[in-house]
């Protein structure tokens, strides 16, 4: 089918974060697992979707700030196997993310007769993260303005619109595949977006194959 321009362009938007500290620190895991259910949403951002950005180079299975926590300096090896195999990315909101992840916590509690301390200097710090958002320069009307930006823009500009979209309505999408279903009706390249699986990428991995699934939309277009 013919490629549509529309009048409402696509706006890539980036984002920079500020880190602070919550005053909360776990020495073990039952104060650990406490503390994780009283802060606030934004340092469970920060110890997940922030730690996934943050070590994105770090392929297949991407960790959790918690999982690492757990596993190297509790050296609770099981429960952070469990911690770490939690999709981060699969959760629609904040606290559907902190629900599997305290859930994982309690049941091993419940089983563990004697609780290890964190090393002195090791305990575990709850941090927050606020972020903000921000256009930039590039814009796209169309399909092809769409390929040209997507190939420039930051990969904190990615991270924005694939995995922060997924926290934002509509839940569950990035603003790529929305963009394109909705303004240029692309249904079948927004799905294939979709397929993408971000855990076997890193962002720049991500952007190329983004990038070759619109590049074969408009070479079929051109007739290429």
């Amino acid at each position: 089918m013919p490629l549509n321009r529309v009048q409402e362009p696509f706006v890539f938007k980036s984002q920079m974060s500020l880190v602070e500290m919550t005053g909360r620190r776990a020495g073990d895991l039952a104060e650990f697992g406490l503390h994780l259910k009283e802060v606030p949403e934004a340092s469970v951002y920060y110890h997940t979707h922030h730690f996934l950005q943050q070590h994105q180079f770090l392929v297949p299975e991407p960790p959790n700030d918690f999982a690492y926590w757990v596993a190297s300096v509790l050296q609770e090896e099981e429960l952070g196997e469990r911690l770490a195999a939690i999709d981060t990315v699969q959760f629609h909101t904040l606290g559907e993310l902190r629900g599997a992840i305290t859930a994982a916590i309690d049941r091993h509690l419940e089983k563990q007769k004697t609780l290890r301390k964190a090393p002195p200097g090791e305990e575990f710090y709850f941090m927050k993260c606020i972020l903000f958002t921000f256009p930039t320069t590039y814009v796209a009307y169309d399909l092809k303005e769409f390929l040209g930006c997507l190939e420039r823009v930051s990969v904190g500009c990615l991270y924005n619109h694939i995995f922060e979209a997924r926290l934002r309505p509509p839940l569950g999408m990035n603003d790529f595949s929305y963009w394109l279903r909705k303004s240029l009706d692309e249904e079948d390249l927004a799905k294939r977006i979709e397929s993408l699986d971000p855990y076997t990428h890193t962002m720049d991995g991500l952007r190329k194959g983004i990038i070759r699934l619109i590049a074969r939309r408009l070479g079929e277009e051109s007739g290429g």
